[in-house]
């Protein structure tokens, strides 16, 4: 009778080939001689009609007491229909943190992965998730298995960003540089992000949970941050000085558009001419975040886009190097001319939250500065179809109008932007005109 103790593994000795020392006591426990000399234990069993083995580890490492109390573990889990072996294999197998993001993307590229309003993630939102994953995800977790990562992960993750512990300077084409810094804005997106790829991956069977969901992200200070009036006049101050020729020209148009409109620095920096209504004082975006988008824009964009019109036309109103694509320095320019000036942490998306908060502070309603911006929830037709005195139009007229005072360091005038009832019906009648013509993406929603 053979029990595999210390004796026993010492006892035995190597030959030409592996063989095995079965233990009479415990059935299935067994110990591998190598032709090498070295040994470990093992216990073997049936599954699925096939002889599997499950190596427990080597001798040394394991004594035959420790190795026995692991294989009546094993056995005993095998008698419930667990399969050692092949768990084994599927730990081996498992998809890294580094190999889901790259499945993610993959999708994300094929129009799989749904983003805002159930339509696919637009490509410049594609990129920008793949600058963070390579960035920030990749660097700190990619080569953890997804399934083991843990809430605790999350926010070692977070805190690692927010400290800026993942910060480089990365060249990202001849010409280009990605400068990442991280930080709490920079953490809070990655996170949210790496949040979305997770619940990918439960909706695709590849892990069961979410281990970023409950974690606890800073607040995005470019969320309350808005320009004051003092501020919005030394904006104009350091436009007129720093943005006069070349790029920084067509940058410091591109901020006063921007100022102007509410728009997304996408919105404007892409905006082609085929896109300005001048008739129905109106901006119809064919591709915004919402989609296809209608917006009200005032007497000072319609004047500032008259000036702008090429006498030669040109399908961008800010062309890049040729016509077919848009200019795409904004970013680089945008800094170059708020460096070292008490505006220096300004973003473009600042100048949004600003005409939100002036508008809001002029009196006109959340619904109407929400139509305005373009976001989802502006019903825009049900909503102001019938309101010719508060229409959008007169709105964009005052708020543009009263940024456009504040910007050139002169006195707003509101009578001068207070149209007889009879015109403003007939400009509000063509803007809607302009809205029924726009695709949608439900007309329910958008019903009269």
């Amino acid at each position: 009778m053979t029990k595999i103790s210390k004796r026993t593994v010492e006892a035995a000795e190597a030959q030409t080939k592996d063989w095995f020392i079965w233990d009479d006591d415990l059935a299935g426990f067994g110990l591998r001689i190598f032709p090498s000399g070295k040994r470990s234990y093992l216990v073997q069993y049936r599954a699925g009609g096939r002889t599997r083995r499950y190596t427990i580890g080597l001798h040394g490492v394991w004594t035959p007491e420790m190795a026995r109390r692991e294989a009546k573990v094993l056995l005993g889990k095998i008698a419930q229909g667990e399969n050692p072996a092949e768990c084994r294999l599927l730990d081996t197998k498992a998809m890294t943190v580094k190999e889901l993001c790259e499945k993610y993307l993959e999708d994300a590229k094929a129009g799989l992965v749904l983003g805002k309003g159930g339509r696919p993630k637009k490509a410049l939102t594609i990129a920008t998730d793949e600058g963070r994953i390579n960035r920030h995800i990749i660097p700190l977790l990619g080569t953890r298995r997804a399934r083991d990562i843990e809430l605790s992960d999350v926010n070692l993750a977070m805190k690692n960003i927010t400290a800026g512990k993942t910060r480089a300077d990365v060249k990202t084409r001849k010409r280009g540089r990605a400068i990442v810094r991280g930080g709490p804005g920079a953490a809070a997106r990655t996170i949210g992000l790496l949040g979305g790829i997770f619940t990918y991956a439960v909706d695709n069977g590849i892990v069961e949970r979410n281990p970023a969901k409950g974690v606890r992200k800073a607040k995005d200070r470019v969320k309350n941050r808005h320009l004051t009036e003092a501020e919005y006049r030394l904006m104009g101050e350091i436009i007129r000085e720093r943005a006069i020729e070349g790029n920084r020209k067509v940058a410091g148009q591109m901020i006063r558009l921007l100022a102007l409109t509410g728009c997304r620095r996408n919105e404007i920096s892409g905006l082609r001419w085929a896109e300005v209504e001048t008739e129905a004082s109106a901006l119809r975006l064919l591709d915004s975040k919402e989609g296809a988008s209608v917006r009200a824009i005032g007497l000072p964009v319609l004047i500032m886009l008259d000036e702008l019109r090429p006498k030669t036309p040109t399908t961008f109103v800010f062309p890049g190097r040729s016509d077919e694509k848009a200019a795409n320095g904004l970013p680089k320019q945008w800094n170059a001319i708020f460096a070292e000036t008490p505006l220096s942490d300004i973003t473009p998306h600042v100048l949004r939250h600003s005409f939100a908060s002036t508008a809001n502070g002029l009196g006109f309603t959340e619904s109407t500065v929400s139509a305005l911006l373009g976001h989802a929830r502006g019903t825009v037709t049900s909503r102001y179809i019938h309101l010719v005195d508060t229409a959008l139009i007169m709105a964009a007229d005052m708020i543009a109008g009263y940024i456009d005072a504040l910007i050139n360091g002169v006195e707003f005038e509101r009578s001068s932007y207070a149209l007889d009832r009879k015109s403003r019906e007939s400009a509000v009648q063509r803007f809607f005109a302009t809205i029924s013509e726009a695709p949608v993406a439900d007309d329910k929603r958008h019903a009269a």
